[in-house]
């Protein structure tokens, strides 16, 4: 029997969804398992249906592709089919499996495809960390921070974070009432944060400036960035010139 690959379809727009859908009738060698509006909704069809093949958009609201790349778990092979150009070069030297861009007709779309099953039917590894490697090299910056809590994703505002601390290979993201852990370096955070909020005022934190409410010696050489009582963090002297530019204190 023809092996049967199960594959989901991601994307806002409803008729982006019918046009993946329909070129997709044509390979019985994939099954729909599910269409999804959103990163929420796809982060359940995953858990789910652990499928092996995701048609995915990148620009989408409150979770990006890339966004929910960083939380999923599970070997997925990715298509990417998008509007917006500017990550293509990037998936491409990545060799991330395709990068559909809109309007794609039906013979690019199954390029795309027969790419993806000779893929897996090679047993190849997925395109998992290749993809999460497009999202560290980009240049953009952070508006908003997606995190996983059990099953479910988190959208987390900037505005909400009061520092980020080194924890091994990951960082944990404090808040006034909960803390959250990110499988991300300490250098990705520092290079896509606002730096006139977002300080890295010691080896092991970032701090919100605009959370600082004083700072107050320590040593000869450390002062500590009072956030709250709970709150009391270690400014090396490199952090410190760093917040001089920004706090009037």
């Amino acid at each position: 029997m023809e092996k049967k690959y199960k594959a989901l379809i991601v994307d806002d727009e409803p008729l982006a969804r019918n046009i993946v859908k329909s070129y997709l009738q044509k390979w019985d060698e994939i099954e729909i398992l599910e269409e999804c509006a959103n990163g929420f909704e796809a982060l359940k069809a995953i858990k789910t249906h652990q499928p092996d093949v995701m048609f995915l958009d990148i620009q989408m609201p409150k979770v990006s592709g890339l966004e929910l790349m960083e939380v999923i778990d599970e070997p997925i092979q990715v298509i990417f089919t998008t509007a917006y150009d500017q990550y293509a070069l990037k998936a491409f030297e990545l060799n991330a499996i395709d990068y559909l861009l809109k309007p794609f007709n039906e013979k690019r779309f199954g390029d795309a495809v027969q790419k993806v099953i000779s893929r897996l039917g090679s047993g190849n590894d997925t395109n998992y960390e290749k993809i999460v490697q497009m999202q560290d090299q980009a240049e953009d910056l952070l508006e908003r921070i997606v995190v996983k809590n059990g099953n479910k994703l988190e959208v987390i505002a900037l505005e909400q974070v009061l520092y980020f601390e080194a924890q091994d290979d990951y960082v944990m993201i404090h808040c006034e009432s909960s803390r959250y852990l990110k499988s991300k370096t300490m250098k990705y955070f520092e290079d896509h944060l606002p730096k006139e909020k977002f300080v890295r005022i010691h080896r092991s934190y970032i701090v919100n400036a605009e959370k600082i409410k004083r700072l107050e010696a320590y040593n000869k050489d450390t002062q500590l960035a009072i956030i709250n009582d709970n709150y009391k963090l270690k400014v090396s002297r490199t952090g410190q010139k760093k917040l001089k530019d920004i706090l009037d204190f």
